[in-house]
């Protein structure tokens, strides 16, 4: 992609509106937080303290609007907590150039490190680097900031305290996860009605485990009907595709292709109704035409064979989703609280104090050069401070603002700050206009543009979810409002906000020039990443065939959440590479595609193969284990060889696959040895998707960049796709 291409993706991505649901109930209270806090302030103390209750409330109330399965309480006490603590701090270094530029270059690294642990910590670290540069205008002695400090944590202590006294949908983030999982598997059963390979994005799956994650007070508190649903989704899915593909399930076609379209169907209408169900918290209605699908005749049942037991799997997994949506809670079962003779049954979150050193071994394994983190945290160290510089010499009041402008939008990859920098920049001009109109119209009056203040920050969390340019809008008519309170005339602060602005927005896009990230050499490594997790994921479910214990089960089970997370990494660079002004190095983007398809399908034949795995009292399958090893050697190996340009092999395969012969067919090792057929076939993809000589790799890549061209040419003259047939 070129530069000018990247430049327009950005500048459509940057304003674009997304579709969201609006939350103005949590929107109200937040800015409630942010009235009760400025109003008395202003009233009884002065501006100043008011600036600092509002800087407060204001970041501490936007953090809670940030992904996290945590308390939001928690967050926004952490949030004020962090945004006193700099606040304090910089005004201690802030008397002279020499001991203040490194704290505040010290302070943002360490906030660009905080990805490491999460894009929610990182956001709100880079707000206490705001904070920093903002407040430490205010005080005028060591005492004076120690009370502004105070004044900043009161206002997260006042938005957690309105969050204790007004919870609006406890566990409404976590339900939402749950049912999003339900709901993907229902659309991914009604995709393989018409499509028996559809492709299943195991996001929403890799959300509803994070989101199940808690600590053990939140176990104790946590709603019965969030226990049991997300490992019934996770079963369900490769059932249904199990039941759906005609290599091991339903035939192509005739009576058994129709009643497996009847009985996805109805899996879809179940797991939607369940869905709803959690999500709202009323019990599930199902078409009675649904229930009726799903009732088994055993004399007239047209499937046979594996097709027949993954219908009637499916038919008692969806009678427990009935059971869970109905009740409330698992069958049989009700939620059982860690004691001290046991493990707690519950995936377990560290709490607040155990969390330091998880992110202190995050942020370690981060800290070398190739690291996107890394490179972030450098990047933003180094333009705070030069923004800082810069903006001192400047001719104008507020230069924090140009490096706030800058901390504000950078993110660890490319098209993220660069479409953030254009939105920050069209949210200011509008915001700053909407604001100036307002104060000529209603005049200077301290008491008026609090008020106006308060109203700006609710619309901006209200519309916080739509766009970053949107919120941005009435953000930096809040500041507007919030100087006006203070004193400030809008002929001076609205130049100085817009030009600083632009300044901030032009540092952060010149750093990631001089010092980039670039996902698009690092693609090769990726995809090898995700060749040897889903090898060893194969690997691991034909260990059960051939010896189906429960440490076997154990080890399947965390071969796919590598497996997944290896996926999702590969998806997320792959998504970036795209939308990078970089050429292909090692992977053209025909072959990423290529090999990405290749890989997926080697996945969902693994996953096939796990919907059969037999239990502890079912016939051993011996050849299982000879095919295992050579897939985890294989495909091990070949990682490396993606790594280093070479050319895949898969010999030990092939030998272990010809020395598979057919057994009895009561042994069940038929329908296995279709699915290893399959992962073989998908191998084979992906050899041929990343083999080739050198020539053809600079042919390739020649032709790549060709088509590059011509595709930038033809959308320039209007000869392109989009312009076809008039």
């Amino acid at each position: 992609m070129t530069w000018l291409r990247a430049f327009g993706e950005v500048v459509r991505s940057g304003l674009t509106i997304e579709e969201t649901r609006l939350e103005p109930l949590l929107a109200l209270r937040t800015a409630a937080g942010v009235a009760i806090v400025v109003g008395p302030t202003l009233w009884l103390v002065s501006p100043a303290y008011a600036a600092s209750a509002a800087l407060g409330a204001y970041s501490a109330g936007g953090a809670t609007f940030q992904r996290s399965w945590r308390p939001r309480k928690v967050v926004a006490l952490g949030a004020g907590a962090g945004l006193a603590l700099s606040t304090f701090v910089g005004y201690l270094a802030a008397g002279r150039l020499v001991t203040f530029l490194p704290l505040l270059a010290v302070w943002a690294f360490a906030a660009g490190m905080a990805w490491a642990v999460g894009s929610t910590a990182g956001i709100v670290a880079a707000t206490t680097v705001g904070s920093m540069l903002v407040t430490i205008t205010l005080p005028t002695s060591v005492g004076r900031a120690l009370e502004h400090a105070g004044v900043i944590a009161l206002g997260g202590v006042t938005q957690a305290v309105l969050i204790l006294l007004f919870p609006i949908r406890r566990w409404g983030a976590h339900r939402d996860a749950l049912a999003d999982a339900l709901a993907a598997v229902a659309d991914y059963a009604r995709r393989l009605r018409h499509d028996p390979a559809a492709p299943f994005d195991p996001e929403p799956l890799m959300t509803a485990r994070d989101a199940a994650a808690v600590t053990p007070s939140q176990a104790r508190t946590r709603p019965p009907v969030l226990h049991g649903p997300r490992g019934l989704a996770e079963r369900i899915r490769p059932v249904v595709a199990a039941l759906a593909d005609p290599d091991v399930g339903a035939p192509a076609e005739g009576p058994g292709r129709d009643r497996a379209r009847e009985l996805l169907d109805a899996a879809a209408d179940v797991l939607d109704a369940a869905a709803r169900s959690i999500r709202r918290g009323t019990p599930a209605e199902v078409r009675p035409e649904s229930l009726d699908v799903l009732r088994v005749d055993e004399e007239h049942e047209v499937l046979e064979g594996p097709a027949r037991q993954a219908a009637e799997r499916l038919v008692e997994l969806l009678g427990e989703a009935l059971e869970i949506a109905g009740s409330g809670c698992v069958s049989g079962s009700t939620p059982t609280p860690p004691g001290l003779a046991g493990a707690p049954q519950f995936l377990v979150r560290p709490t607040m104090l155990r969390l330091v050193p998880v992110v202190v071994r995050a942020a370690r394994r981060e800290l070398r050069r190739d690291s996107p983190v890394f490179r972030h945290a450098v990047r933003l160290a180094a333009v705070a401070t030069l923004g800082y510089l810069i903006a001192a010499r400047l001719p104008l009041g507020h230069g924090y603002w140009a490096p706030i402008a800058s901390v504000m939008v950078m993110r660890p990859d490319f098209h993220r700050t660069y479409a953030r920098a254009v939105a920050r920049l069209a949210g200011t001009l509008a915001g700053v206009a909407l604001a100036t109109g307002m104060v000529r119209a209603l005049g200077p009056d301290a008491h008026v543009s609090g008020a106006l203040a308060v109203v700006s920050a609710g619309l901006s969390y209200t519309l916080n979810r739509t766009g970053y340019a949107y919120s941005q809008c009435f953000t930096s008519a809040y500041v507007v409002f919030l100087l006006g309170m203070g004193g400030q005339a809008w002929e001076q602060t609205v130049p100085e906000r817009v030009v600083l602005t632009l300044l901030g927005g032009a540092l952060a896009m010149l750093a990631y020039v001089v010092f980039p990230a670039w996902e698009t050499p690092r693609l090769p490594s990726r995809l090898a990443d995700w060749l040897a997790a889903n090898g060893r994921y194969a690997a691991a479910v034909l260990r059960n065939y051939a010896e189906p214990t429960r440490e076997h089960h154990a080890d399947m089970r965390r071969a796919l959440l590598e497996s997944r997370e290896a996926r999702a990494a590969w998806q997320e660079a792959y998504d970036r590479a795209r939308q990078e002004p970089v050429r292909p190095r090692g992977l053209t983007s025909r072959e990423a595609q290529e090999a990405q398809e290749a890989l997926k399908g080697f996945g969902r034949a693994a996953m096939l193969m796990e919907s059969h795995v037999p239990g502890a009292d079912s016939r051993f399958v011996s050849e299982a284990e000879r095919l295992a090893e050579a897939l985890e050697t294989d495909t091990s190996q070949a990682a490396v060889a993606v790594r280093e340009h070479r050319n895949p092999d898969w010999g030990r395969v092939e030998e272990a696959l010809h020395a598979w012969e057919d057994v009895a067919a009561g042994d069940g090792s038929p329908a296995v040895r279709r699915e290893a057929e399959l992962q073989k076939r998908a191998l084979e993809d992906l050899a041929t998707a990343v083999s080739r000589t050198p020539l053809e790799r600079d042919v390739g890549s020649a032709r790549e960049e060709q088509r590059v061209r011509a595709a930038v040419a033809a959308e320039g003259d209007g000869s392109g796709p989009a312009h076809r047939g008039g």
